[in-house]
Protein backbone atom coordinates (compact mmCIF):
# COMPACT_ATOMS: atom_id res chain seq x y z
CA UNK A 1 0.00 0.00 0.00
CA UNK A 2 1.37 3.38 -0.96
CA UNK A 3 0.92 6.12 1.57
CA UNK A 4 2.65 8.62 3.76
CA UNK A 5 5.05 7.15 6.28
CA UNK A 6 4.68 8.18 9.87
CA UNK A 7 8.06 9.82 10.41
CA UNK A 8 8.26 12.15 13.36
CA UNK A 9 10.92 14.77 13.92
CA UNK A 10 12.39 12.82 16.82
CA UNK A 11 13.98 10.36 14.38
CA UNK A 12 16.11 13.15 12.89
CA UNK A 13 18.08 13.74 16.07
CA UNK A 14 20.75 11.46 17.44
CA UNK A 15 22.77 11.62 20.61
CA UNK A 16 26.44 10.73 20.23
CA UNK A 17 29.89 11.75 21.39
CA UNK A 18 31.53 13.80 18.63
CA UNK A 19 34.99 12.83 19.89
CA UNK A 20 34.23 9.19 19.08
CA UNK A 21 33.50 9.98 15.42
CA UNK A 22 36.75 11.72 14.50
CA UNK A 23 39.49 9.18 13.68
CA UNK A 24 42.58 9.32 15.89
CA UNK A 25 44.71 9.64 12.74
CA UNK A 26 42.80 12.66 11.35
CA UNK A 27 44.97 15.66 10.48
CA UNK A 28 42.92 17.92 12.77
CA UNK A 29 43.75 15.75 15.77
CA UNK A 30 47.45 16.18 15.01
CA UNK A 31 47.03 19.95 14.68
CA UNK A 32 45.06 20.03 17.92
CA UNK A 33 47.83 18.18 19.77
CA UNK A 34 50.57 20.40 18.36
CA UNK A 35 48.98 23.83 18.72
CA UNK A 36 47.70 25.59 21.80
CA UNK A 37 45.33 28.11 20.27
CA UNK A 38 44.56 29.59 23.69
CA UNK A 39 48.10 30.98 23.81
CA UNK A 40 47.74 32.28 20.26
CA UNK A 41 44.53 34.13 21.17
CA UNK A 42 46.22 35.72 24.18
CA UNK A 43 49.24 36.75 22.09
CA UNK A 44 47.09 38.35 19.37
CA UNK A 45 44.56 40.04 21.68
CA UNK A 46 46.32 43.46 21.71
CA UNK A 47 46.09 43.65 17.91
CA UNK A 48 42.28 43.52 17.81
CA UNK A 49 40.24 46.62 18.50
CA UNK A 50 37.03 46.75 20.54
CA UNK A 51 35.00 48.03 17.57
CA UNK A 52 34.42 46.70 14.10
CA UNK A 53 33.82 43.19 12.85
CA UNK A 54 34.69 40.39 15.30
CA UNK A 55 37.96 38.61 14.65
CA UNK A 56 38.06 35.15 13.12
CA UNK A 57 38.65 32.34 15.59
CA UNK A 58 42.07 30.74 15.10
CA UNK A 59 40.38 27.36 14.71
CA UNK A 60 38.66 28.59 11.57
CA UNK A 61 42.01 29.46 10.04
CA UNK A 62 42.77 25.74 9.82
CA UNK A 63 40.69 25.70 6.65
CA UNK A 64 43.78 26.78 4.77
CA UNK A 65 45.31 23.36 5.55
CA UNK A 66 42.47 21.84 3.56
CA UNK A 67 42.49 24.34 0.69
CA UNK A 68 39.46 26.27 1.90
CA UNK A 69 40.23 29.91 1.24
CA UNK A 70 37.06 31.71 2.30
CA UNK A 71 35.38 32.02 5.67
CA UNK A 72 31.97 31.43 4.11
CA UNK A 73 33.09 28.14 2.53
CA UNK A 74 34.72 27.04 5.77
CA UNK A 75 31.50 27.73 7.65
CA UNK A 76 29.64 25.55 5.15
CA UNK A 77 32.17 22.77 5.76
CA UNK A 78 31.86 23.13 9.54
CA UNK A 79 28.14 22.52 9.24
CA UNK A 80 28.75 19.30 7.30
CA UNK A 81 32.04 17.84 8.54
CA UNK A 82 32.18 16.29 12.01
CA UNK A 83 35.97 16.64 12.24
CA UNK A 84 35.76 20.42 11.78
CA UNK A 85 33.00 20.60 14.38
CA UNK A 86 35.18 18.62 16.79
CA UNK A 87 38.26 20.80 16.17
CA UNK A 88 36.33 24.07 16.55
CA UNK A 89 34.73 22.76 19.76
CA UNK A 90 31.27 23.25 18.28
CA UNK A 91 28.35 21.43 19.78
CA UNK A 92 24.81 22.07 18.65
CA UNK A 93 25.43 25.66 17.63
CA UNK A 94 28.25 27.04 15.55
CA UNK A 95 30.32 30.18 15.74
CA UNK A 96 30.22 30.75 11.99
CA UNK A 97 28.48 33.80 10.70
CA UNK A 98 26.75 33.66 7.33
Amino acid sequence: MVGQRDSGQDKLFYSFNLDNHVPQTHLLRGIDRALDLGDLRQHLAPFYGPIGRPSIDPELMVGYCFGIHSERRLCEEVHLNLAYRWFCRLGGSGRCRT
